[in-house]
């Protein structure tokens, strides 16, 4: 048989079992005065207020109930402190900041509305001293995605891909080229049961003798992430000044160097043909001198007869 919380009544051994009418109270107040939220992201530490101060001595005269929709979270029962499994070894109780409790490592799991209920003894029995409740959004962004070229499967087309992880929710990967979707392939998507967090990949393949400017781009929820891409031709090896330098440097060389040999070969045949005049010149001289020398050879003679 269960057991019913009623105001003014001694609680049941287990009372944190049986207060479902306490958040259904909750849930009304919250509606007429509007819930406070609180926006975290994954991994990060939040800190729900129950906007409600004691001071330690109080502890051994009140009982603080802190519930996530309808799953318990934490009580602190004649100042003992106790978690539930889930909420263990990564959540506390903060009694010198308004009774709020800090839970470490937010999980997605960790959205909902928490609240706190504050029931007072008084004159041997609890009743309800004060009611709040908290909205608790956790997300998970998407880091802004990496594109890497990742082969060539045929001649002139270049694949590349596309991927981001860590996000939440359900993401969802297009392509586009002048605000065109363009068709990709490979797309996939995994969720780690653990976290149930996303990772998306997808691959795209275009033609290398075009320019291209491609968007991957990434919707998740309400926001987008995105990256891009450009491609550019390649010059092509006979147009390229790099390779036309060393043409052009062989050209000048072998001008150079014919020119040089030219200009070795003309200044040979210029040496050679000098000395030849300057030869009968001298035996021209010879000559006349060996004719000078007769001819006063014979002059002597006649003067000598």
């Amino acid at each position: 048989m269960g057991h019913t919380l009623k105001w003014g009544a001694p609680p049941p051994k287990r009372p944190y079992l049986r207060i479902l009418q306490l958040l259904l109270l909750a849930g009304l107040f919250c509606f007429s005065l509007g819930i406070i939220q609180v926006t975290k992201t994954v991994r990060e530490i939040a800190i729900l207020s129950c906007e409600y101060n004691i001071s330690t001595d109080e502890l051994t005269s009140v009982r603080i109930y802190w519930q996530k929709d309808r799953e318990m979270v934490l009580a602190v029962m004649s100042g003992k402190v106790q978690v539930w499994p889930k909420y263990e070894n990564r959540t506390f109780t903060d009694i010198t900041n308004n009774l709020s409790i800090v839970i470490l490592a937010l999980r997605l799991s960790d959205n909902g509305t928490y609240t706190c209920v504050i029931q007072k003894s008084e004159r041997g029995s609890f009743r309800l001293e004060h009611l709040t409740s908290v909205m608790l959004l956790v997300r998970a962004n998407f880091p802004v995605p990496t594109i890497a070229e990742v082969g060539n499967p045929s001649l002139n087309i270049k694949r590349i891909n596309c991927s981001t992880s860590g996000g939440f929710p359900e993401p969802h990967l297009s392509w586009l080229e002048n605000g065109t979707e363009v068709n990709a392939i490979n797309t996939t998507v995994f969720q780690d049961p653990e976290t149930e967090l996303y990772t998306i990949s997808s691959e795209l393949d275009f033609n290398m003798t075009n320019n291209h400017s491609f968007v991957c781009l990434v919707k998740y929820g309400d926001l987008t992430v995105s990256q891009t891409f450009k491609w550019q031709i390649q010059p092509k090896l006979d147009d390229s000044p790099t390779n036309q330098s060393p043409l052009l440097t062989i050209i000048i060389t072998v001008s150079l160097i014919g020119t040089f040999v030219i200009a070795a070969v003309i200044w040979q045949r210029l040496q050679a043909c000098r000395p030849a005049p300057r030869r009968r010149e001298r035996s021209n001289e010879g000559n006349m001198e060996m004719e000078w020398l007769s001819s006063n050879s014979r002059g002597s003679a006649k003067a000598s007869g």
